[in-house]
């Protein structure tokens, strides 16, 4: 096993504690606390499907990043700097927020929030099949068993490994998985050539895998890929939010044109401080 470190300087702000502690409450693949400065999680490869361990330091602007595993490492780190989104230029975010009163709220109250998203969209996709009309704490367990029977050093299942598996699950979730299993190793799951494409063609393309409905789609693209410009059209406590920080009849595309280039940013900040508010009431934190 080898190892490579190196450093990515992070253009705009960034806290990589407030990012690990407010990962949008997607428990079942959220990244561990980041304890003493540093965060460490392994994950699955999308380039060579290896598994990768990761640790990641702040160093102010720095990100420095440490990946371990025996495949393609310089594209291992790549990955994380991806999907902890240290590769966006967020120079303008503080500016959409002084240009939007609710979002620099919400900047304020989440400071240096960078959206971090699953692993790969490889990961994302598998996770949306398991937990389509599944309370979360049973598709999170169906999730872990997977990686305990399946994966290898902590990470999930490769693809090939998953394609090949006989599943005994609900309904079609077996089927379904498979048909992400045959997307990832086709290329179709690229996390690099998503994050970069443009996200509605993406959201479009992927609703051909089968068990991938619209939903499930913009969670690959905006969390699997961690495309930083893209509207969550799908999302219902998203649209909540905006109507109860918006006030009645607010149009969410009129509104999230103040937003760009990021307003996949702008959506996880109004989603997180949904999810945190909604777990005091629950009197969880």
């Amino acid at each position: 096993m080898r190892t490579l470190e190196t450093t990515v300087e992070v253009r705009g702000p960034w806290s990589l504690a407030t990012g690990a502690a407010f990962w949008e409450g997607f428990a079942p693949a959220a990244l561990p606390p980041a304890a003493g400065g540093h965060l460490t999680t392994t994950f699955r490869s999308d380039t060579d499907w290896t598994p990768v361990h990761a640790e990641v330091a702040q160093d102010g602007d720095v990100a420095r990043v440490r990946v371990r595993g025996a495949g393609d490492l310089e594209a291992a780190a790549a990955q994380v700097a991806r999907f902890l989104a240290l590769d966006v230029d967020a120079s303008g975010w503080p500016g959409i927020g002084a240009a939007d009163p609710v979002i620099g709220q919400a900047q304020r109250a989440l400071p240096g929030l960078r959206p971090c998203g699953f692993h790969s969209p490889y990961e994302a996709a598998a996770w949306a099949v398991l937990a389509q009309r599944l309370r979360i704490v049973v598709a999170a367990r169906l999730r872990t068993e997977l990686i305990g029977r399946h994966g290898d050093e902590g990470a999930f299942p490769a693809p090939a490994v998953l394609r090949g598996l006989d599943l005994d699950l609900p309904g079609r979730k077996a089927e379904y998985l498979h048909a992400v299993a045959d997307a990832a190793l086709e290329g179709r799951l690229d996390g690099a050539a998503l994050h970069h494409a443009d996200p509605e063609r993406s959201v479009a393309d992927l609703q051909q895998i089968r068990g991938i409905g619209p939903f499930a789609a913009e969670l690959v693209v905006l969390r699997g890929a961690n495309a930083p410009n893209a509207v969550p059209r799908h999302e219902r406590r998203l649209e909540a939010e905006i109507v109860e920080r918006y006030g009645p009849g607010a149009d969410l595309d009129r509104i999230a044109e103040a937003w760009r280039p990021l307003r996949t940013w702008a959506a996880v900040h109004l989603r997180a401080l949904r999810e945190e508010r909604t777990r005091e009431m629950a009197g969880v934190r």
